[in-house]
């Protein structure tokens, strides 16, 4: 049996709905049980900032925690050093919800006036990533129908039934970063009437451009 096999390749563009913050805590403390007790308290002080702007305690997911031995470089004389000086905890968590600029500015002025000290990434996804995966695939079977039929017409040959349809399912990332990494100046209490305080923000997140590829093998005559 004689085949070809065709690789087409789907692109779209997908309007962001969805605003996602990831945030990081962290700290250095002398004795492992303070890492892990200071790190459990700071992460309860934000659930319930969070709890101020109608979310459930859950919603605030974790990505990543780890709690490791923290040391510096020092010299003595002519030699470099390193020395003990305790354990970092670092906790990196997310939260999402539906894109509203009034929300995110008083949700960001309730962080900028916490105990905490976090460090935090703004960025836009969307909220029904499987459809979207479905419609890339489905414009990439396409491309490759329409390339075999170009080729097989040109050779003087006929396309058949499909025999093999071959595709990576690899990951696909419906992110586009909006805001880089950065400290918020802390000082305050988390209070419920934070949630009336607000930075003014526009926030307008740019497309996000996806691709992927699928191999399709036919039968030709």
């Amino acid at each position: 049996m004689r085949t070809i096999r065709v690789t087409g390749k789907g692109q779209i563009k997908v309007r962001p709905d969805m605003t996602r913050i990831t945030i990081t805590l962290e700290g250095v403390y002398p004795e492992y049980s303070e890492a892990l007790r200071r790190s459990s308290e700071d992460t309860e002080q934000l659930k319930e900032l969070f709890a101020a702007f109608d979310f459930e305690r859950s919603d605030l997911k974790t990505l990543d925690f780890s709690v490791d031995a923290e040391y510096e470089s020092y010299k003595e004389k002519s030699a470099w050093k390193e020395r003990f000086i305790g354990y970092k905890y670092q906790h990196v968590m997310k939260i999402e919800f539906e894109s509203d600029n009034d929300r995110l500015g008083r949700i960001l002025y309730a962080l900028a006036n916490c105990h905490v000290k976090p460090e935090f990434r703004l960025s836009h996804t969307v909220s029904d990533p499987e459809a979207a995966k479905n419609e890339l695939l489905g414009k990439a079977v396409t491309d490759a129908r329409e390339k075999a039929y170009v080729l097989t017409k040109a050779a003087g040959i006929s396309l058949k039934e499909i025999q093999n349809i071959d595709y990576s399912w690899g990951e696909i990332d419906f992110e586009v970063k909006t805001m880089k990494e950065m400290v918020l100046p802390c000082g305050g209490t988390i209070d419920n009437d934070l949630s009336d305080e607000s930075y003014d923000l526009n926030v307008e997140p740019d497309n996000i451009t996806v691709s992927d590829t699928v191999t399709v093998i036919w039968e030709i005559g």
